[in-house]
């Protein structure tokens, strides 16, 4: 009975695998045919020549160069900046004593039920008051700190036996040089799992910059993307090509890092 169940649940995944890998597979199959290609039915699966020509033309008509060249920039901002404060916050609660902290992480642990969609309006007016519309900083600011990344990396700190810290502070090791020193090195796993977890968020991120930025050289690849599906639409291939810049990078990253993300995530949860 338990090998029918095993071969019914991996028959289960293997279907469920395959439908969600269909619609990559057919855009980058897309991005290499001609015009008549992709809208011929019956559809034709194999492209008649793997030519670049598409890519070419995408980049003629969009500077996706430049959208990709904000999304690296935008994407290291955020992860720099988000890594930090996530580290300082996630030792300052697993390790300081201070009046009303279990208090306070617990409210901002609540604050992880809030959609994104509820704080764009405060967070569009803190940008105008501070006179960064429509430039990079927009895009940066309100993904400075993340109470699910500090979350990750206090419930490591945890686990990281108390006597240690005592014993580094009665050797006359501050603070700071205890956190960078001991601790970071030591969750050296669930920081990368942070930092590939932001890394996606940030160069996915498209609602936000669709409310921060018109100009088109401050695009960031999603947004950019959508603006020339809108003025490409009779070119379905060059969109295909185009989408295929977009997320083939991601796809790349998260197949490499997949088991740092899960293993990372994992050992943060244990404890909480």
């Amino acid at each position: 009975m338990k090998k029918v169940s095993r071969v019914f649940t991996y028959l289960f995944l293997t279907v469920a695998g395959l439908i969600m890998f269909f619609p990559f597979f057919w855009m980058f199959l897309s991005a290499f045919k001609t015009s008549a290609e992709v809208t011929a039915s019956p559809p034709v699966w194999v492209p008649s020549s793997f030519s670049l020509i598409n890519f070419q033309l995408a980049f003629e008509k969009a500077p996706f160069l430049r959208y990709f060249f904000n999304s690296i920039l935008v994407m290291v901002l955020s992860v720099g900046v988000t890594t930090l404060t996530s580290i300082l916050a996630a030792f300052a609660f697993s390790r300081l004593r201070f009046p009303g902290r279990k208090t306070l992480f617990t409210l901002l642990l609540s604050m992880m039920m809030i959609p994104f969609e509820m704080l764009i309006i405060t967070n569009y007016r803190t940008v105008i008051d501070l006179g960064i519309y429509d430039t990079v900083w927009a895009l940066v600011l309100p993904f400075t700190s993340s109470i699910f990344y500090t979350y990750i990396l206090k419930n490591f700190f945890d686990t990281v036996p108390e006597s240690l810290y005592w014993s580094a502070r009665i050797d006359g090791s501050s603070n700071w040089h205890y956190l960078w020193k001991v601790m970071v090195p030591m969750a050296r796993s669930s920081l990368t799992t942070v930092i590939l977890l932001n890394a996606l968020a940030s160069w996915n991120s498209f609602m936000w910059p669709m409310y921060v930025i018109i100009t088109d050289s401050n695009r960031t690849l999603p947004w950019g993307l959508q603006v020339f599906t809108t003025e490409a639409g009779s070119n379905p291939e060059q969109q295909m090509a185009a989408s295929t810049v977009v997320v083939l990078p991601m796809i790349i990253l998260f197949l490499f890092a997949r088991k740092y993300i899960v293993g990372g995530v994992a050992r943060g949860g244990l404890k909480g």
